[in-house]
């Protein structure tokens, strides 16, 4: 097993002489190691480490200039969306949404200034699966940086590189690490010139995970496979059976043949992935009964871990997001979102039945 190395400082042979770390922050065996995991699973060549998911996307952010102009996918996680408009703003870089589902939309929305191309996909919460390959010819033709936040599906289910992307992030808190107890992110990709970027401000800005916590999510990598297929799976078969329930208005669930995406998820994601979102009869006080009388689901911000979750996006992971954004999105009152784990398919769907029927 990879050894913690807690050092916060190497020795050195001679000044500036060292055998390859001199300071934790800059760089640390533990972490060195993960680093190189992360970036074989997406097939790039350079992988970073953060502190946090939002640490990973403020400093890939930091790239850019002030007058830069980001365009990002419209629905995306509320920090991410919180992050771009709350404090990347102020110092002068500017962000629009867009519904990346249109390609011609996209390429309209872009500005002279644009520098960055941001999607989640699946995305979080209303799980919008949008066309890697496609946008990526038209970041190419814009001759703009294309981020692909691959947190929900993995690089199990999908390679936003091996598609055109030319970085993927990842909050490593969710699937990567896998067991809800450590918080980190990180950001992949091949092209040295970015990676050198990247790298200096991952040391100067200093947002770094501890080597225990970069231990813990070498740790969950080793089973990230095998949760991710039975998550999927167990996903797959509560979602069609969501569809069938009497309080259910309707089900997002990219594989699902009702998905309006699931044509191209069936061609750029190996499987559905473990998030569901549902839209339950009844609005919010239909909802608020529904996570509070759950008993295998726990009622918890987060996802991807090992063990089920459920939330509600408006007042939880989505706060940040205006009302009126919320609303054009689909993010309702009546919305629930689903975190599949690793328990048994059947006894999930019996503790949702049994919430469902909560009155």
């Amino acid at each position: 097993m990879t050894p913690i190395v807690l050092s916060s400082t190497f020795a050195q042979e001679s000044p500036g002489v060292h055998k390859g770390y001199e300071y934790s922050r800059s760089g640390n065996p533990t972490r060195r190691a993960l680093e190189t995991c992360l970036a074989a699973l997406e097939n790039g060549q350079y992988g970073f480490a953060f502190a946090s998911g939002l640490g990973a996307t403020a400093t890939l952010l930091h790239t850019l200039s002030p007058g830069a102009h980001i365009l990002c996918g419209d629905d995306v996680y509320g920090g991410t969306f919180r992050l771009m408009d709350k404090v990347m703003a102020p110092l002068g870089i500017a962000s629009s949404f867009v519904d990346m589902r249109n390609p011609e939309a996209v390429r309209a929305a872009i500005r002279p200034e644009t520098k960055m191309l941001w999607i989640e996909t699946p995305t979080n919460p209303m799980l919008k699966v949008f066309d890697i390959a496609k946008l990526a010819k038209i970041a190419d033709d814009a001759n703009i940086t294309f981020v692909v936040d691959n947190t929900f599906a993995t690089p199990i289910l999908q390679r936003p590189l091996d598609l055109g992307a030319h970085v993927v992030v990842h909050s490593m808190t969710k699937y990567l690490n896998g067991h809800s107890d450590v918080v980190g992110g990180a950001i992949i990709t091949k092209s040295p010139a970015r990676a050198e970027r990247i790298g200096f401000l991952q040391n100067a800005i200093g947002a770094v995970p501890s080597p225990f916590d970069c231990y813990m999510v070498l740790r969950g990598l080793k089973t990230l496979h095998l949760r991710v297929r039975h998550q999927s799976s167990a996903a797959l078969e509560i979602a069609t059976r969501l569809e069938k329930h009497p309080d259910v208005e309707r089900v997002y669930y990219p594989g699902l043949p009702s998905h309006p995406d699931y044509a191209l998820a069936q061609t750029q994601m190996k499987h559905g992935g473990g998030m569901i979102s549902v839209v339950l009869k009844g609005g919010l006080e239909k909802a608020k009964k529904t996570l509070e009388n759950l008993n295998i689901f726990s009622c918890a911000e987060s996802l991807g871990g090992v063990e089920s979750l459920a939330e509600h996006p408006a007042i939880m992971t989505h706060a940040s997001v205006p009302a009126e954004n919320r609303k054009t999105l689909g993010i309702s009152d009546g919305l629930i979102r689903l975190s599949i784990g690793v328990e048994a398919p059947e006894d999930l769907w019996s503790d949702l039945n049994h919430a469902l029927g909560s009155r």
